[in-house]
């Protein structure tokens, strides 16, 4: 069962959240963070298949404290869309919902948070800082490299793609060399490959980016 419910963040900024329920006694919550496209009908998906895999997952609209109900597509015009949105908001305010959507998503249990490109560095972000947060999947976050000084306070994993044009190989190197603990998967794709809305989808790859993550989130969420 989805719906679309309301989130009240710490300083009262109110959101829509899309919430994915399982279909029996949830494992434990999952927090599904999107990329700078909007919680649209990829990530809505995303939501979906966690929800299949018996978690409760939740998707916070990160844009609607800038322009509510922001569901983008992949074209090239809607690239600077997302970026200046990002801007609008902010990260501080970003990660109030963020934690906001953390404490809704505990009423299933222990919390994971997955994120996609801007949502994979926020991902990485909550772990530095978040509290309530059992574990972190991070995918394509181009800003993890940049935001290396603090290092996660709890489990963490990431995947890259190895030709992403976003994300050079020398930043995956960086992240290894300064997060030894970490497990940083790298895959024979791009940018984006985990989004079946996308040119970049590989299947192959997102196959077995999820199946790790939901081992990873087994172990450490329920």
């Amino acid at each position: 069962m989805s719906q679309t419910v309301k989130l009240t963040a710490s300083d009262g900024a109110v959101i829509d959240t899309y919430r994915a329920d399982p279909a029996g006694k949830p494992k434990g919550g999952i927090v599904v963070l999107q990329e700078i496209f909007g919680v649209n009908p990829h990530i809505r998906r995303v939501a979906d298949g966690f929800a299949a895999a018996g978690y409760l997952a939740v998707a916070p609209a990160l844009f609607d404290r800038a322009k509510p109900g922001v569901e983008l597509g992949y074209t090239p015009d809607d690239i600077p869309l997302g970026r200046d949105l990002v801007a609008a908001v902010g990260h501080d305010r970003t990660m109030l919902d963020v934690a906001a959507a953390v404490k809704a998503a505990s009423e299933a249990g222990a919390v994971g948070v997955v994120g996609y490109c801007w949502g994979g560095s926020l991902a990485y972000a909550a772990t530095c800082s978040l509290p309530g947060v059992a574990a972190a999947v991070g995918y394509y976050g181009g800003n993890i490299a940049k935001s290396l000084g603090g290092g996660p306070k709890v489990p963490l994993m990431l995947h890259f793609g190895e030709h992403d044009d976003h994300i050079p190989m020398s930043d995956v190197a960086a992240i290894r060399a300064a997060l030894p603990g970490v497990p940083v998967y790298t895959y024979p794709a791009g940018h984006g490959f985990n989004c079946d809305a996308r040119g970049s989808y590989d299947k192959p790859s997102a196959a077995e980016a999820l199946g790790r993550t939901l081992a990873f989130f087994a172990e450490h969420v329920g």
